[in-house]
């Protein structure tokens, strides 16, 4: 290569640094300014509902922070209308319109993975949930917005606090089944990351996961979810996510470096075997926690498959 072809392939590479750069400022810059708007009402609203606890009341405000969310998931959703540098190839979509509650279950691999599910899926089904860690909710502003629009909220207890407080053991399950109850009387959308926690290599050999894409399936939130809505389901959404030039982190995408995304939506039916009493019937921990294993066989398979799509 000649010094001249090189010294301009340096400088393309350089203002191509610079101008992803600024994207993902600018796009950071709408996140801000879009939140900073929205806050007023949003938190206005929430301290309303928090001071005022009645019921019926607390249902209307619920409803009104509904709205406020939606609003500010539009303008979260703009930027990746507005930039057009990722490639999307998505299987599956153009079925879904849920009229009825769901459940998405979803592979996770990292923050991407949340707003790829805002894109596809804003305004095709119910208003989002998603189950949050406990420790989510101390965070400032977001913690309490949490809190606010009814996201279920599940604690996480490591082996070693289980061994210092036995009483912890099953509590996960316990606040995962509160929070769901909330939902019999709502129409909502509920995002399940089912593996618990993004996939990682060290946490797949740790696991020794028999998949080779993918962390080991948990039942708890799906079965749960399952037990204390079953009849209110309208669709399971299976979505597997894939990036087929390496997983990259959330800045990169607010730059415009992800160039391709790969998504798959399968509808599963909502059959009498999948509900049930997870807490107290062995038979069925079991048989959901079977029936969640195969459905990750099929998953690790599909991904392979979506490695080579074209």
């Amino acid at each position: 290569m000649s010094g001249s072809a090189l010294h301009a392939g340096i400088k393309i590479g350089i203002m191509g640094f610079i101008t992803s750069q600024i994207r993902g400022l600018l796009t950071v810059g709408l996140f801000l300014a879009d939140t900073l708007v929205l806050t007023v009402p949003f938190y206005t609203v929430a301290i309303l509902k928090w001071v005022v606890p009645i019921p019926a009341w607390r249902r209307l405000c619920t409803w009104v922070l509904h709205r406020v969310a939606d609003v500010w998931l539009y303008f979260l959703n703009l930027p990746q209308e507005i930039s057009r540098k990722t490639k999307w190839v998505i299987k599956g979509l153009e079925s879904v319109h849920v009229p009825g509650s769901c459940l998405l279950m979803v592979n996770h691999q990292t923050w991407i993975d949340i707003m790829v599910l805002v894109k596809l899926f804003y305004r095709r089904i119910p208003d989002f949930k998603f189950f949050v860690k406990r420790e989510l909710l101390w965070l400032p502003i977001v913690g309490q917005a949490f809190w606010a629009v009814d996201f279920p909220i599940m604690g996480r207890y490591t082996p070693e606090e289980i061994r210092r407080k036995p009483y912890l053991r099953g509590r996960d399950l316990v606040e995962a089944l509160e929070a769901c109850e909330k939902f019999k009387d709502m129409t909502v959308s509920v995002f399940n990351f089912v593996e618990g926690t993004r996939f990682r290599k060290d946490k797949h050999a740790r696991q020794k996961s028999p998949f080779r894409h993918l962390l080991r399936p948990k039942a708890g939130g799906v079965a749960l979810m399952m037990g204390a809505m079953g009849d209110r389901i309208h669709d399971i959404l299976n979505v597997t996510i894939v990036y087929p030039r390496g997983v990259r982190n959330f800045w990169d995408y607010l730059c415009g470096k992800v160039e391709e995304i790969r998504v798959h939506v399968e509808r599963l039916t909502v059959t009498p075997d999948l509900v049930g009493d997870y807490t107290s019937n062995s038979a069925y921990r079991s048989h959901i926690q079977d029936w969640l294993n195969d459905l990750w066989k099929r998953k690790d398979l599909l991904i392979d498959e979506m490695l080579l799509w074209q």
